[in-house]
């Protein structure tokens, strides 16, 4: 089974539900990062045509994030999907039918704009739900734009990850914790970059 079949941890991941998938994105306590793969465009077309085959117009937007979503980018071999719906705390609206597709709900975060996290039936994905108009939805769209276009965020970004995979950590969220510092440093500059409207540099 490839990397991109199997289980793996939420980005966040604080209130799991059932079977902890902690584990499974650490092997002897490493992160495992991989060079850019062209697969994961297709993979997300492939995630984004059943997605919307199962909740028709209650998908409202749905995105490729997280660092899959940029060319170029290194990144632990798991996508991420941003899913905006009208009510991600109302979930039977659309868990029931994605649960009937395949999907499973494995992370509940009412305390942090109500972010719910489900995986796929074969791709291994983060299917990241929010509510329209939470400000976590432009922060993840902002992140990988710039990170689009700007090569110098890229090598930064990787650099730091590359460094933290070298370390063995004890949860998975230990290591994106220790990637707070780079985050909120690139989102001031494409926020600045933004607010400015200056070109790439």
């Amino acid at each position: 089974m490839s990397s991109l079949e199997t289980p793996s941890l939420p980005s966040r991941g604080e209130k799991v539900i059932g079977a902890d998938p902690r584990s499974h994105h650490l092997v002897n306590g490493r992160v495992h990062i991989c060079d850019p793969d062209p697969k994961w465009p297709y993979l997300f077309r492939q995630e984004e045509g059943r997605l919307r085959g199962v909740l028709g117009d209650r998908v409202l937007s749905l995105d490729h994030v997280g660092s899959t979503s940029v060319p170029g980018l290194a990144a632990k071999p798991c996508l991420d999907l941003l899913l905006v719906v009208a009510d991600s705390a109302d979930e039977v609206a659309y868990v029931p039918d994605l649960e009937a597709a395949g999907y499973s709900l494995v992370v509940r975060e009412p305390d942090w704009y109500e972010h719910r996290v489900l995986k796929g039936p074969g791709v291994n994905i983060n299917l990241h739900v929010f509510t329209e108009g939470c400000a976590e939805i432009d922060r993840m769209r902002l992140l990988r734009d710039h990170l689009t276009e700007d090569a110098g965020a890229r090598e930064r970004y990787t650099a730091v990850k590359r460094e933290l995979a070298e370390h063995t950590w004890d949860r998975i969220q230990d290591y994106a914790d220790a990637k707070t510092g780079i985050i909120t440093e690139l989102l001031d500059e494409a926020g600045a970059r933004r607010d400015g409207g200056t070109g790439a540099g």
